[in-house]
């Protein structure tokens, strides 16, 4: 029977809050500085130290991500936060030098070379499983184990597990620049300058250091070596060309845009495997139709690429969990020009933030907004497309979201096909953001094989 209580949620703010209660409740969960009125409103201003908007109104958004994208560039306090990890990568840069990097980059992603990498998708699965039915019969954190799987993927598709870098190394220094130096700052909320250094961030930049010269290293002995087997994240990269201009990524490029696919490929597709079992042992019968259908098709292995798409109702897990749990739940840019939204003066410097977490739950786009309904997702053309960004949408869309949902539903029906997963009593995950949303103190459930 389908639970009547929602899956856990983060409560949004009845009353208004000063700049220092908004600046201690968003360095402990950022999603707690959300009015609650943003899900039943289209859009909502304020201003705590400068101007700030949250919206949440498709047409609106569209505006702001598609027709007038160059006016609405990343804030500088999210570019301030990445940029020592992650330099101008893709995710940071703007304009031409963001568009030649996106035309070199987009081959890399290709159907083709995506699905040329399932089995790597399939092999971490199996490992999976083996770690689950080693533990015995005791309770599994699913969120460190997913974190473990889509690392082992990550890995492999990047340097081939050739052993040229320590991935694992690359991402502890940066999960630990995270820590130290990823919550707001004071001088964000206040608008200082953005030479101004952030104290967080000027003590943690020996690692990053050291993890670019390790990467540095790597990338020039590949150019030594050369490709060997099945092209890698790497190697693909090394050959990008853009096709309008023939410039191709320096070593520091390369090493930017690597280090953002290691960190944001796995840590995103993680939390959606690790959100999407949460929801399968919150709701037992969900979990029996989707084993169903999974065992129907693996027949006892595991999934695999040409599985994906004999695999919907697992696909319509995988999105119901992101528009629940978006990874990243709210996305924050900085108005360049004076501008217009839901009939609303938007300023120069204006902050305008899209609650994505907040969107994916308006009472004005979705029926029952709390309730875990993965048949929502039936039909896509349904959905409206801009109510639903789990990969952000425009030009600046994810570029590795067909990557990740096939890793989701290869790990995610291998899973259910072999495992009954049932929560255990008084852990349920609390969901914070801090750069993602991520269930703290961990999604524990027994898994009982099959």
């Amino acid at each position: 029977m389908t639970p009547a209580k929602p899956p856990v949620f983060v409560p949004l703010v009845t009353q208004p809050m000063g700049l220092l209660a908004s600046l201690s409740a968003s360095r402990r969960n950022l999603l707690s500085i959300i009015p609650e009125i943003c899900v039943k409103q289209p859009m909502v201003s304020g201003r705590t130290g400068r101007r700030w908007h949250m919206v949440m109104d498709p047409a609106a958004i569209r505006h702001m991500l598609l027709e007038n994208l160059d006016n609405y560039p990343k804030s500088m306090a999210t570019k301030n936060l990445l940029r020592p990890a992650i330099g101008d990568s893709l995710f940071i840069a703007e304009g031409a030098h963001w568009r030649w990097q996106r035309r070199a980059a987009a081959p890399v992603f290709s159907h083709r070379n995506v699905t040329n990498l399932a089995p790597i998708m399939s092999a971490a699965a199996e490992r999976s499983c083996e770690r689950i039915i080693a533990a015995g019969p005791r309770a599994v954190d699913m969120a460190e184990d997913m974190v473990r799987t889509t690392f082992d993927v990550i890995s492999d598709v990047t340097f081939s597990g050739d052993g040229q870098m320590d991935a694992d190394a690359v991402h502890k220094a940066i999960d630990a620049y995270i820590s130290a130096a990823g919550k707001v700052s004071l001088f964000d909320f206040l608008g200082f300058p953005d030479w101004v250094p952030r104290p967080g961030r000027v003590f943690s930049g020996q690692s990053v250091k050291q993890m670019k010269q390790v990467a540095d290293e790597a990338i020039e002995a590949r150019r030594t070596r050369g490709q060997h087997g099945v092209a890698d994240l790497l190697d693909l990269l090394l050959a990008g060309q853009d096709p309008e201009t023939k410039r191709s990524m320096n070593t520091a490029e390369l090493r930017d845009n690597l280090l953002t696919f290691i960190v944001a490929g796995h840590e995103t597709t993680a939390l959606t495997l690790a959100w999407s079992l949460y929801l399968c042992a919150y709701d037992q019968d969900v979990q029996d139709k989707a084993r169903a259908q999974a065992q129907e098709v693996l027949q006892g292995r595991a999934a695999t690429g040409d599985d994906v798409t004999s695999l919907p109702f697992i696909r319509m897990i995988a999105d119901e969990a992101l528009r629940l749990y978006p990874p990243a739940a709210m996305i924050s840019r900085t108005a360049l020009a004076p501008d217009e939204l839901c009939g609303r003066e938007v300023r120069a410097g204006d902050t305008v933030i899209i609650p994505i977490y907040a969107l994916h739950r308006s009472e004005l786009l979705w029926d029952a907004p709390n309730m875990f309904r993965p048949e929502r997702f039936a039909d896509r053309k349904a959905i409206e497309r801009y109510a639903y960004l789990p990969f952000g949408d425009g030009p600046r869309i994810c570029i590795g979201a067909s990557f990740a949902l096939q890793e989701v539903v290869i790990i995610l029906a291998t899973l259910l096909s072999r495992f009954r997963f049932t929560p255990v009593a008084g852990r349920d995950p609390d969901p914070v953001q801090i750069l993602t949303l991520r269930p703290e103190g961990g999604v524990w459930l027994e898994a009982e094989p099959l």
